[in-house]
């Protein structure tokens, strides 16, 4: 990948990185079919991680070309120049060091695509990429491998672009293979669907014309699982998204992060079903999507709906990070900044969590001593205070480390800022549902318990989530109380059970340091751990005055 140009600054990142590592910001644009889109991000040297700062799209409509010469049409590419040219001056407000511009199906398929680049050039002073169906589908796997834990179990991924369909097999050590299918969300609508409600015939021919097609890709991807192997489904785009938000509307959980949720097979059926049956204008009064991914949302579905079903999954779960984000990733890699793209999945949980603590001042050093605490109250307490099966433990450090992140809004109910801060920031690496749980572990570990009609516990959508909430806000609860001070003084704990009595017994990191003030503010946990648990407390000190 060639790179764009370099901006105003006095140097370029890559410039910096040749003699000390420092943090920077670059921009990166994917001309698409469909839409285009704009990404800024925020490079982390330290942490090899990157966040977004902003993200900004514009339905720019370039696959509407001449129906019989396949040319771009004058209008679709003054609307790409006049977007490119908002976004420059975008990327230049934020100092961007790099901007990055790639061009997909839409441009690498036209006859005057190239004469389009060389105009963008010499109007705009941009390079643009124009990258091949395989380095397509390469960057939306770095992207989507930069948000999403791989762990050991092989994915299918799945985007479905305006004129092309990229399907990929990988792993968190490699892509084993990228295919890019020319069948596309504004492809199909623009050439097969005239009117609507379409007709069952019609559906019928879209179906099996959609099958044919990525059959090649699909037959590849499939040869290349191993036995016993059960790859998931990871689809990203803004169709997956768009079909995330009706099943969303459908099972009335709108509100949370698309990243990282989930839905079966029966409720993309049950989505293609309704969009079957509705007019033009039924779908554009559907608020959870845009006028415009409305025209095209139907055929988008059932490009997914045909290929979930020849790979045999059963359920998806969507990502936000895809082609753009892989630029930012494929950048990286190529300045250094990351030692391999295998690095992203080493430690993506830890990784991303630091970040949300620097972006947000967490005092590091306190609650780091408050996430070892937490943990070893957790390692000693199973059967006491928790029956957590090891989920919980990550979850638990993940809340210690953000849990006083909202005290810059107000310390006197940080708690319920940083819960707020937590659900509506980005935890790569974690589900939707785990991303929720951290957050209302943060909520609860001080104050009020849980109620029925706090949005946060309505977030949580089973018992057994709820119950894992409960129990490590509750360690995190008694993990704070005896961390109110500028510098850790409690070296260890150490918790045991009789009858209903608990005791906690606090081993001070000095001998003879008084630790009166940890005693008093344990105490002050009491009422709530005997409501929750049934026990009483007494505290302990090992080598206090006392």
């Amino acid at each position: 990948m060639g790179l764009g140009f370099p901006l105003t600054a006095k140097e370029t990142l890559k410039g910096m990185v040749g003699r000390k590592k420092r943090n920077g910001t670059i921009a990166a644009i994917d001309i698409g079919t469909n839409s285009t889109h704009l990404v800024i991000a925020s490079v982390n040297v330290e942490l090899q991680t990157f966040t977004i700062d902003l993200a900004e799209k514009s339905t720019t409509r370039l696959g509407e070309r001449d129906i019989e010469s396949g040319l771009l049409t004058e209008i679709a590419m003054n609307r790409v120049i006049d977007v490119l040219r908002r976004f420059k001056d975008l990327a230049l407000s934020y100092q961007v060091q790099e901007l990055i511009v790639a061009a997909t199906s839409a441009v690498r398929e036209a006859p005057n695509g190239l004469s389009f680049i060389s105009r963008i050039k010499e109007e705009l002073g941009l390079n643009v990429d124009l990258v091949s169906g395989a380095e397509e589908a390469r960057l939306i796997y770095l992207g989507v491998l930069s948000g999403m834990q791989f762990g050991d179990r092989p994915h299918f991924l799945i985007d479905i672009g305006g004129g092309s369909t990229e399907l990929i097999l990988a792993d968190s050590k490699d892509a084993r293979a990228l295919t890019s299918t020319r069948v596309g969300a504004v492809r199909l609508q623009r050439d097969f669907i005239k009117d609507e409600p379409i007709s069952r015939h019609r559906k019928e021919f879209l179906s099996v014309f959609i099958q044919g097609s990525l059959e090649p890709a699909v037959d590849k991807v499939l040869k290349r699982i191993n036995p016993g192997e059960k790859p998931l489904m990871v689809a990203t785009s803004g169709t997956a998204t768009a079909i995330g938000s009706l099943v969303a509307d459908m099972q009335n959980t709108s509100g949370l992060k698309a990243h990282g949720s989930k839905f079966s097979k029966n409720c993309l059926d049950k989505v293609v079903e309704k969009l079957l049956k509705m007019t033009p204008d039924e779908k554009r009064k559907i608020s959870s999507i845009s006028d415009r991914r409305s025209e095209i949302i139907l055929p988008g579905a059932l490009i997914m709906q045909v290929a979930i079903e020849m790979l045999g999954v059963d359920e998806i779960v969507l990502s936000e990070r895809a082609l753009r984000e892989g630029l930012v990733v494929d950048w990286m890699l190529r300045e250094g900044l990351l030692e391999n793209r295998f690095s992203l999945q080493a430690s993506i949980r830890k990784r991303t969590v630091l970040h949300q603590a620097q972006r947000f001042r967490v005092n590091t050093k306190r609650s780091e001593s408050v996430a070892d605490n937490a943990l070893s109250i957790y390692d000693k307490s199973k059967g006491i205070l928790h029956n957590d099966k090891g989920e919980g433990r990550e979850l638990l450090w993940a809340a210690a480390i953000l849990h006083s992140c909202g005290r810059h809004i107000n310390s006197s109910a940080y708690h319920k800022h940083s819960w707020y801060l937590i659900r509506n920031g980005e935890l790569l690496g974690y589900s939707q549902a785990e991303h929720m749980m951290v957050a209302a572990i943060v909520r609860y570990h001080r104050k009020s318990l849980p109620k029925k009609r706090h949005e946060c516990w309505q977030e949580l959508r089973s018992k057994e989530n709820r119950n894992t909430v409960s129990e490590m806000s509750l360690i995190l609860r008694l993990a704070t109380s005896i961390n109110k001070r500028p510098e850790p003084v409690i070296s260890s704990v150490n918790l045991s059970l009789e009858s209903n009595e608990l005791k906690i017994e606090l081993v001070s990191e000095k001998r003879n340091q008084n630790l009166s003030l940890e005693k008093w503010s344990l105490k002050q946990c009491s009422r709530i751990v005997e409501e929750i648990t049934g026990f009483s407390i007494k505290v302990l000190i090992n080598n206090s005055y006392e």
